[in-house]
């Protein structure tokens, strides 16, 4: 696999700059040109790392329809946050899609794009590489699904909307930590089914309630009527929260009573069916997401506390480099290049541990204990 990240100097100036900048990138990845979107609010600085999110198009659509569709950009500005729209590939049909329908005749490894297209952002960006996140729409739903099945080790938590996984997914699920899950769906999507259908569709009560017992969450959800703003939109949304997971993990679920194909809160011009204006999904993906770190529930205060629990150091280093902990336990160290290969993989127990790369560059550190994932970023010269 051969990654090139494609940085130009006047993208430098325009974020050197504190404005909200939109930039067009792309990368190779495995022989292919990947293009995204990549949104920097004002207030971004490299001095701090900053969480980042991945929105994800919907089937026939593409990085800039989802930009503005499911759209992030004011909240960001706000939270600080930056925001990519990753472009999907074209299955065989010649449409925009993500390969997560479970096709065996589609091989594009998206799941690769998406891992190398965070560690590109990493290297270019301060990101907090514990509070990256995935969102979409529809396809996009589908993808983010994949990625907390199959890239569980860099995805924090995941939002769908109008999304589901195909049976064959759902069954090879492979998440190896608990994962926060937010769903929004019509009751009367007519394109992708609440209850499932036939191909393989996964129906979204079911679907929920294997995320929640995944999590070892409560079973039985409370349920709140999310007040009914706005009269004229022909839907009422009730907000279903499964509390109580492993690592304080929940999943929470929007039903919109008689809503489309839509992302709620969006321009209904856009929209296939009805489109409920009683909420915003994108404000409450960002409150849900906010909570949550690798690490699991547990504010962004007490993650840089559990965080501090071990040092990195030298950082930048001459390759040889020390991990000491305040407590001995069984711990992962994983070493990622720039490209996302796994270099290094080690088991050890105890306090300290001693690590040895060879060749100069950027890399990712991840420990992995049963208190959680941290990602830190190490630069070898």
């Amino acid at each position: 696999m051969r990654i090139i990240l494609l940085i130009l100097a006047n993208f430098c100036i325009l974020l050197h700059s504190y404005a909200q900048t939109t930039i067009q990138g792309s990368i190779t990845h495995d022989g292919l040109t990947r293009t995204y979107r990549l949104y920097v609010p004002a207030s971004y600085s490299a001095s701090n790392a900053v969480p980042l999110i991945i929105n994800l198009h919907g089937y026939t659509s593409d990085s800039f329809e989802q930009m503005v569709y499911g759209d992030f950009r004011s909240i960001a500005d706000t939270a600080g946050f930056l925001v990519i729209h990753p472009q999907g590939t074209q299955d065989a049909s010649g449409t925009n899609f993500w390969n997560a329908f479970g096709s065996p005749n589609e091989t594009v490894d998206d799941i690769g794009f998406i891992s190398a297209l965070i560690d590109s952002m990493a290297f270019a960006y301060s990101i907090d590489l514990n509070r990256v996140y995935s969102t979409g729409m529809s396809n996009g739903g589908f993808m983010s699904y994949t990625l907390a099945c199959q890239l569980s080790n860099r995805i924090a938590a995941i939002a769908s909307v109008t999304g589901t996984m195909v049976t064959p997914n759902l069954n090879a699920c492979n998440a190896q930590h608990p994962t926060p899950v937010m769903q929004i769906h019509g009751t009367a999507d007519p394109t992708v089914p609440y209850l499932g259908n036939p191909q393989g569709f996964v129906g979204v009560v079911d679907l929920v309630e294997y995320w929640a017992d995944f999590n070892n969450c409560n079973p039985t959800p409370t349920q709140t009527a999310v007040p009914n703003t706005d009269l004229t939109d022909g839907c009422t949304a009730d907000h279903f929260v499964y509390s109580g997971g492993d690592a304080g993990s929940t999943v929470e679920f929007y039903r919109i009573n008689a809503g489309g194909h839509t992302w709620p809160g969006s321009n209904p011009f856009f929209a296939i069916g009805v489109t409920n204006q009683d909420f915003s999904a994108s404000n409450e993906i960002w409150r849900f997401f906010r909570q949550y770190s690798l690490s699991g529930s547990v504010g962004v205060e007490e993650n840089a506390a559990r965080a501090s629990e071990f040092v990195v150091f030298p950082n930048p280093s001459n390759g040889n480099v020390s991990l000491q902990f305040k407590n001995a336990e069984t711990r992962t160290v994983q070493v990622h290049n720039a490209t996302g290969k796994l270099i290094q993989q080690t088991n050890f127990n105890g306090s300290s541990f001693e690590l040895e790369l060879e060749n100069s560059g950027v890399f990712f550190l991840t420990v992995i204990s049963e208190e959680g994932s941290f990602v830190q970023k190490l630069v070898v010269r």
